[in-house]
């Protein structure tokens, strides 16, 4: 019993990072129907700054902060100067998002090296408590923690406020949302701000969860990132958080029982929930 329930701890402390990662590519392709390969790249930046802020000042808060930051300036810029000219063109969005990328891993390489940095938990989150016969990893406890704060957190402002309001009416209806002399562009660069610091954050948090941080990182987690949108549903936020858990759930699982299927079991429930429920499972009015 102790064994299921630490995989299963281990499965929704990565299914959490993942979720970070997914969830600002839901509310960026929910809201402003754009398809940004380049999220991984803002995920492994703010792994990289995060590290490098936590080694500088001894703060993993001010870390976790600065990441976010990294986050955000990233996210606007490449609203403003790299997505706003494809707005409505998909094919253009993929090349030029990807070619972004590239540049955002190369980058990395220039500015902290090409090898691997290591990364450690504060003193605070480090260990694990015991439980009668299981054992709970402080630091995935933490992860998981934060996963479902963000997700309430942004679940409360979609629900029960004016900001959340127009973004779901900007799902629904863009048109008619900049019809009431709202300016739906603000919000657009907004969301794409918050959703590039999400990613930033879901970065930050994995480096000391893995132990170590690397350029290509990015392109990895933005794999899983698109399976988890795709299977939860594009645009639907708790879709990512349910698709994010069972990823995490199979992929911790199939890696302990049956390790030569642990990197095929993504693609295979994306590739069942595409035959049988293409929408994904989570269905997003309008």
């Amino acid at each position: 019993m102790e064994l299921i329930i630490n995989l299963m701890i281990n499965g929704l402390a990565t299914g959490m990072l993942v979720f970070l990662l997914a969830a600002g590519l839901t509310l960026i392709f929910g809201l402003m129907d754009v398809l940004n390969f380049a999220h991984g790249g803002f995920f492994a930046w703010g792994a990289f700054s995060g590290v490098w802020i936590y080694t500088s000042t001894g703060s993993f808060l001010v870390s976790i902060i600065g990441a976010m930051i990294v986050g955000l300036i990233l996210g606007a810029f490449t609203e403003k100067i790299i997505i706003k000219p494809v707005y409505g063109n998909h094919i253009q969005q993929i090349l030029i998002t990807l070619g972004l990328m590239l540049v955002l891993s190369e980058l990395l390489k220039v500015v902290w090296g090409p090898n691997q940095i290591v990364a450690k938990a504060p003193a605070l989150l480090q260990g694990s408590w015991q439980l009668g016969d299981v054992i709970i990893i402080k630091y995935r406890a933490f992860i998981i923690f934060i996963g479902l704060l963000v997700f309430a957190i942004v679940q409360f402002i979609l629900k029960n406020t004016r900001i959340g309001l127009i973004v779901r009416a900007g799902v629904m209806d863009k048109e008619m949302v900049q019809s009431l002399g709202i300016n739906i562009k603000k919000i657009f660069m907004l969301v794409f701000m918050v959703g590039s610091a999400m990613a930033a954050l879901g970065g930050a948090l994995l480096a000391p969860y893995s132990g170590v941080v690397y350029a290509e990182m990015g392109m990895e987690f933005a794999i899983l990132a698109f399976i988890v949108v795709v299977i939860g549903g594009m645009g639907s936020f708790p879709g990512s958080l349910f698709a994010a858990m069972l990823v995490g759930l199979s992929g911790s699982f199939m890696a302990y029982f049956v390790p030569d299927l642990s990197l095929a079991v993504n693609m295979l429930l994306m590739a069942i929930v595409l035959i049988f429920r293409p929408q994904g499972l989570f269905k997003v009015k309008g």
